[in-house]
């Protein structure tokens, strides 16, 4: 028996690129487009986008914060805040950061796909540019 996913979705690849079999873009479909989704969301910052100026995850602002427990609780809390709020196909069942020695914030998403009960978990790294 297959089972039908067509109902998780399909959207554009992330990051973006054109697929070289077709020439088109290059899409992603199903669990794989409900975590790029997830990456997509905690990579953007609110105000970026001049038209959802709402969209994205205040993650960036602790980037050079202090590296304390008190830092990744906030960096967890505003990681499921916005996954709650951008992305309905999840229920965000636990969020864990933790901040490294040279400025980098891995964050560990586990999660369940509403419709098909499935869980899931992702790792999304966020580094500092200057290396500090």
């Amino acid at each position: 028996m297959t089972i039908r996913k067509e109902f998780l979705g399909r959207g554009w690849a992330f990051p973006f690129h054109f697929d070289p079999a077709s020439g088109g873009v290059a899409t992603s479909e199903y669990e794989e487009n409900i975590r790029q989704c997830i990456t997509l969301i905690l990579g953007t910052k609110p105000g970026e986008r001049p038209m959802l100026p709402e969209f994205g995850c205040r993650i960036h602002k602790y980037l050079f914060a202090p590296n304390t427990r008190a830092t990744g609780n906030m960096i967890a809390h505003h990681v499921e805040k916005a996954l709650k709020r951008w992305e309905p196909r999840i229920e965000v069942e636990s969020v864990k950061a933790r901040t490294g020695q040279q400025g980098e914030v891995q964050v560990e998403v586990d999660f369940r796909i509403i419709s098909t009960n499935s869980r899931q978990n992702l790792v999304h790294v966020l580094t500092n540019k200057s290396g500090r």
